[in-house]
């Protein structure tokens, strides 16, 4: 079934991502992988191409494109290469950390921060996960205390996307221990502020050049107005952006199952068994065609999804369905995909071989599977409350 998402103008665009992924990023995949790093070098050129930044205004110097299917065709092209430890930094930044700041911030803060985001010399990051709080955001024991004209914050950050290369990072704090969850609030810390450290990059499963950090506030001081948002309501506007946060997810799990079927697809009938084709075996045609079928299905989902995004008719509720559906088919998808290559798909040379890796977080990061199926759950209950 031929898709109709995508009109002229997304398709143009495709071929600017296209271009710029082949020049400036798949030559040097390799290496930030080995690394551990991508190159703060990749950003700048992300943000000459025209790739960063998209919702930010032209007054800030993006390019004021709020139609989320340009966002699409970035998750597209980024699966289709591979290149997903590059894509899952933008991610954040485009994703979450904007669009916290557009929504929320002042005059003065948008000015101060969103031109270096859109042209890439600025890095951005949200640092909600703590040790002891992952998709219980209510656990975060970081603290702001106001003294006079500043805050002074106290505590400590893990699993932050960006960590080592942010220069600057949204941090949830806790503003008011006796207000529960009224009791939150987002301050921005800036790069070489006394007392914010970067701890251990940390080395994971997969997303091997995906700059992941823990974070360290130690006396922490940044002016008032560093404040994002309205005090105390830290925890709604987290919950205001989890949509589209989840739909980004969503999108970057369909556009990697559709590439990793893709892959497989003209393996199977290159690699040869049994003097044929492996291809034409019964049970991979039929594996392929349940692949194909699931993620079709799932695409015409999410393609609606996007739709919804953009219309502002998209739903906590809803896009935490999408987030579960499509990660957790990416995850069998894959995982399908490699018993298909065989042996092949155990070396890291080939691309689903990386791929297998790097999924493994997307059921688990922006929410878990079980925390996405209560929300969902509770939605239903409430109907008859």
């Amino acid at each position: 079934m031929k898709r109709t998402q995508f009109e002229a103008d997304h398709e143009a665009y495709r071929e600017t991502v296209r271009e710029f992924l082949a020049r400036e990023i798949e030559p040097n995949y390799e290496r930030w992988e080995q690394e551990r790093l991508v190159s703060r070098s990749a950003w700048q050129a992300a943000g000459k191409f025209g790739i960063l930044g998209l919702g930010i205004s032209e007054e800030f110097g993006g390019a004021g494109v709020t139609d989320f299917r340009f966002r699409q065709i970035v998750f597209e092209e980024v699966a289709r290469t591979g290149t997903t430890s590059f894509g899952a930094g933008i991610n954040t930044q485009d994703d979450i950390v904007v669009p916290y700041i557009a929504n929320l911030g002042t005059e003065e803060q948008k000015t101060r921060w969103l031109p270096g985001m859109a042209s890439g010399q600025t890095i951005g990051a949200i640092a909600m996960t703590e040790p002891g709080a992952g998709s219980d955001l209510q656990g975060i024991r970081t603290t702001a205390v106001r003294d006079g004209d500043e805050w002074v914050i106290n505590g400590q950050k893990t699993f932050i996307t960006n960590g080592i290369h942010a220069d600057v990072v949204i941090v949830v704090c806790r503003t008011d221990p006796n207000a529960g969850s009224k009791g939150f609030s987002l301050i921005v810390v800036e790069r070489d502020t006394p007392g914010f450290s970067r701890g251990r990059k940390l080395h994971k499963v997969g997303l091997a050049a995906q700059d992941t950090a823990e974070l360290v506030f130690e006396d922490v001081r940044v002016p008032a107005e560093n404040l994002l948002g309205t005090e105390g309501r830290g925890f709604i506007h987290l919950m205001e952006n989890l949509p589209l946060e989840r739909l980004s997810i969503a999108v970057s799990a369909i556009t990697s199952a559709r590439a990793a079927y893709e892959w497989t697809k003209n393996y199977v009938f290159e690699r040869k068994a049994f003097g044929k084709p492996i291809g034409d075996l019964q049970n991979t045609r039929f594996a392929l065609a349940e692949m194909r079928t699931e993620i079709e299905v799932t695409e015409s989902h999410i393609d609606r999804a996007v739709l919804a995004l953009n219309a502002g008719e998209l739903t906590a509720v809803d896009s935490s369905m999408s987030k579960w559906w499509a990660t957790e088919l990416q995850k069998q998808v894959i995982d399908r995909c490699v018993q298909l290559h065989g042996g092949y798909g155990y070396m890291m040379e080939y691309p689903i071989g990386r791929a297998y890796v790097d999924s493994r977080i997307q059921t688990i990061y922006g929410g878990t599977t079980e925390i996405m199926k209560e929300i969902i759950g509770r939605d239903i209950a409430a109907e008859f409350r």
